[in-house]
């Protein structure tokens, strides 16, 4: 592990502004290359929150977020969502094939120097246990579990280094959840130097498999322990 994060939280605070609520107290965070966190706590304690922040997807009311030691700058956005992955509890799919919903990313303008790798797609789909006309079904036929899967597969065919995981095995039944579990385990093992995640769960024993480093949220702020001195340095 080295002393730069990956992800640096470097005081950040979310409000919600019609409410005048702290959703997010001011909270540091690093996530370094080979982490693999789990953060667990009740509903409403600001998990989802702090994803969605890191991700870079709702405005943040204080605080920054640095990314492999620089501040990411407005125009970095899209390359910074391309490498920390947010994956999200109930999947948007687009009308058309499982295929279809695949190739999708690559019609962006954030990808345009990559293209769309059907046999990687296949093998995907295989490690999460469907069969070889999985990629020809329609979104509308697919089941809550392989809707999921789907999504993440679309999301790990992207090569990102982080994948920020929001309770992404909620309500599947059991086997779709061990689908996920499975797909994104392999997804770290296949590079632990280069990859990092966060899993939010309400599942004690699915955040112990999925974890080496177990936090918890209470209204809005993070049970971390103390920041590491060589952090502090960095952050200086």
């Amino acid at each position: 592990m080295t002393d730069v994060p990956f992800v640096l939280a470097d005081g950040i605070v979310r409000r919600d502004a019609l409410r005048g609520q702290t959703l997010l107290q001011p909270t540091i965070f690093a996530l370094h290359a080979g982490d693999r966190v789990a953060i667990t706590g009740p509903s409403g304690s600001g998990k989802s929150v702090l994803l969605r922040a890191l991700a870079l997807l709702d405005p943040l009311d204080a605080g920054r977020i640095v990314w492999h030691g620089r501040p990411v700058e407005r125009t970095a956005i899209p390359r910074y969502r391309r490498n920390v992955a947010y994956i999200r509890q109930r999947p948007a799919l687009l009308d058309g094939s499982v295929e279809d919903n695949l190739r999708y990313p690559f019609e962006l303008r954030a990808y345009r120097d990559v293209r769309f790798d059907r046999a990687r797609a296949a093998r995907l789909v295989a490690e999460a246990g469907r069969g070889d006309d999985f990629l020809d079904k329609r979104a509308s036929e697919l089941s809550g579990g392989e809707a999921q899967i789907v999504a993440l597969i679309r999301v790990l065919q992207l090569a990102p280094e982080v994948l920020l995981l929001d309770e992404p095995t909620a309500s599947l039944d059991p086997e779709s959840s061990h689908a996920i579990e499975g797909l994104v385990r392999a997804w770290f093992d296949a590079d632990p130097g280069r990859h990092a995640s966060i899993w939010v769960s309400h599942d004690p024993a699915q955040a112990a498999r999925m974890s080496e480093r177990r936090l918890t949220m209470r209204a809005g702020m993070l049970d971390e322990p103390a920041v590491t001195p060589a952090q502090e340095a960095f952050r200086q």
